[in-house]
């Protein structure tokens, strides 16, 4: 039987993606994506747990990086976790990275761009894949009048 790998992510940026364009023109963007959980404790005290994770974007995915997101910027994004190892002073240490295969911006337009995004604003933005046959956008929903 087959594993599965799949990772799904909502967090905000710790900060700005860093970009690697290698010789071939392939662009790579990597940042760290923080993801808070909240509960409360037996006192009832409400705690918040912070996980950090390693993110990876190629290509399209990375230049859209590049293009619009910034430090705090909400994200939604679906991949697989890789790890790989690595030596320093005779230490093998390993780090594990989430590589990308679907990103959605969240929060409006003018949120994204001042990176100020309330919680009670989720609204999608433009949706990308990484599949390689481009991008395709999401017209965004109309709210409802339903009183229910």
């Amino acid at each position: 039987m087959a594993g599965v790998n799949r990772v799904i992510l909502i967090g905000n940026l710790g900060k700005d993606p860093d970009i690697i364009t290698f010789d071939n023109g392939v662009k790579k963007a990597s940042f760290s994506l923080a993801t808070t959980e909240s509960y409360k404790n037996k006192e009832g005290n409400r705690v918040d747990q912070t996980e950090w994770h390693n993110i990876i974007m190629w290509r399209g995915l990375a230049d859209i990086a590049e293009r619009f997101l910034r430090k705090g910027s909400q994200i939604y994004i679906e991949g697989k976790l890789r790890t790989r190892s690595y030596e320093t002073d005779g230490v093998k240490k390993y780090i594990t990275e989430v590589f990308t295969d679907n990103m959605t911006m969240l929060g409006s337009r003018q949120q994204r761009d001042s990176n100020e995004i309330p919680p009670e604003i989720a609204a999608q933005s433009p949706k990308v894949d990484n599949t390689g046959k481009g991008s395709e956008t999401e017209a965004p929903q109309p709210e409802d009048d339903l009183p229910f």
